[in-house]
């Protein structure tokens, strides 16, 4: 039984070598590498949402990092890159989208909800001040009618 079960180990240890994906291939040009990590760091995977694409093992990520150096290889500046990325993508890529009239939403929505749970706070507080004690329930009273401490 043993022997099946180191075969079945075996076999599924060879079965994902064998389907493992290849690294993509990075530039030798190490100062166009570091540049292209500093703009993927800055870019949302469109599949993973909550990853980067330098850090994103989807094959779009691939394809976006992929266009990046090409891009850089061509000449284009850093904002190039990243303009080019967001007119293709909209916003959305971008991990800090700009401040603009589509993006207010995004960045009072914070502030907004913040306030507004203040505000129920504060009223239910000044509610709850202004009761009188009979509509609270009674403290439970021990067999010497102190009452009961917490436990």
């Amino acid at each position: 039984m043993a022997r099946w079960w180191w075969a079945l180990l075996l076999s599924c240890t060879l079965v994902v070598a064998a389907l493992g994906k290849e690294a993509v291939p990075a530039t030798d040009d190490p100062a166009l590498e570091a540049r292209m990590q500093r703009i993927a760091v800055e870019l949302r995977c469109l599949v993973c949402q909550n990853q980067t694409i330098a850090e994103s093992p989807a094959g779009l990520s691939d394809d976006l990092r992929r266009e990046i150096r090409e891009q850089l290889q061509r000449g284009a500046t850093d904002e190039q890159v990243v303009q080019y990325m967001t007119d293709r993508y909209g916003d959305f890529i971008r991990y800090r989208p700009p401040m603009n009239p589509s993006t207010v939403a995004l960045w009072a929505s914070p502030i907004v909800l913040l306030v507004g749970g203040l505000l129920v706070l504060v009223l239910v507080l000044r509610r709850r001040a202004r009761m009188a004690p009979e509509r609270f329930e009674p403290d439970a009273l021990d067999d010497d009618g102190n009452p009961e401490e917490a436990r």
